[in-house]
């Protein structure tokens, strides 16, 4: 349940799943909504966000709040990712994949989320364990945060490759 929507700040956003909640009081059951939202630029940076709300609109710009606070910067090799990586949440486990180009993204529709929201458009991953749509999207998170181009391994080990 990917929706893409573009702002006025030329950031992407991307619902990637909207839950239904029921407590249930005195007069029968209450409602509330809970959004989870992809935000990037398209250019190496991609955040996520969770909001929850007794609608769905706040929920989801709480969601696209939470997201665009905690935008972080990947590292790409032109249009895929420098290296295999693997993340993990929970039970889920993504496993991306450089891809040569003209590939494009395959991948199931919380990593393409991701993927489409960062700027990457050639790249192969693989879910493992939970496909809950939330933890995929932090697993994915989690193997984008490992990421390393070629000059910063050469940086960090002082040598040259």
């Amino acid at each position: 349940m990917s929706r893409e929507q573009q702002n006025n700040s030329g950031l992407v956003d991307k619902v990637i799943a909207i839950r239904r909640c029921a407590t249930v009081v005195k007069g029968g059951r209450r409602f509330s909504f809970a959004a989870c939202v992809v935000v990037g630029d398209g250019k190496g940076k991609v955040g996520w966000g969770y909001g929850k709300a007794n609608e769905v609109p706040p929920s989801v710009e709480k969601a696209t709040k939470d997201a665009s606070r905690s935008m972080k910067p990947v590292p790409r090799a032109d249009n895929t990712i420098p290296h295999r990586v693997k993340g993990n949440f929970g039970t889920s486990c993504v496993l991306l994949l450089p891809a040569s180009p003209g590939t494009g993204i395959i991948a199931g529709a919380a990593v393409r989320a991701v993927c489409e929201a960062v700027g990457i458009t050639d790249v192969l991953s693989k879910c493992y364990g939970s496909t809950n749509p939330v933890n995929v999207v932090k697993a994915t998170m989690d193997a984008l945060s490992q990421l390393r181009t070629k000059t910063e391994i050469e940086r960090l080990r002082g040598v040259t490759l």
